[in-house]
């Protein structure tokens, strides 16, 4: 039996990179449910679990930012690098073939 992988058309496409923004982006908008649900919550119960909950996804958001940086996959201290490797990315993305998309 095959990998999920081997079902994919652009398999190829797949990156560390682009694996490590997907998890970036999924950590970024924990971060912001948890935030949100804190402040929907009365129970000093609840908040107290999801104020744990969101220092943990916190942590995990920076630990994949840290990494992407490291590893020159994000830009954040430097916008003009990051608007060129942003570009890069958009015209490789522009460039794929139709049933690749």
């Amino acid at each position: 039996m095959g990998s999920i992988l081997d079902k994919i058309a652009n398999k190829d496409a797949i990156t560390d990179e682009v694996i490590a923004t997907d998890m970036l982006v999924t950590a970024k908008a924990t971060v912001r449910s948890y935030a949100v649900a804190i402040t929907e919550t009365a129970s000093p119960d609840v908040h107290k679990i999801l104020k744990k909950q969101l220092d943990e996804a916190i942590e995990t958001h920076h630990k994949i930012a840290m990494y992407m940086i490291e590893n020159e996959m994000y830009h954040a201290y430097d916008i003009d690098e990051q608007i060129k490797h942003d570009q890069q990315k958009a015209d490789m993305a522009l460039d794929m073939p139709e049933d690749n998309r």
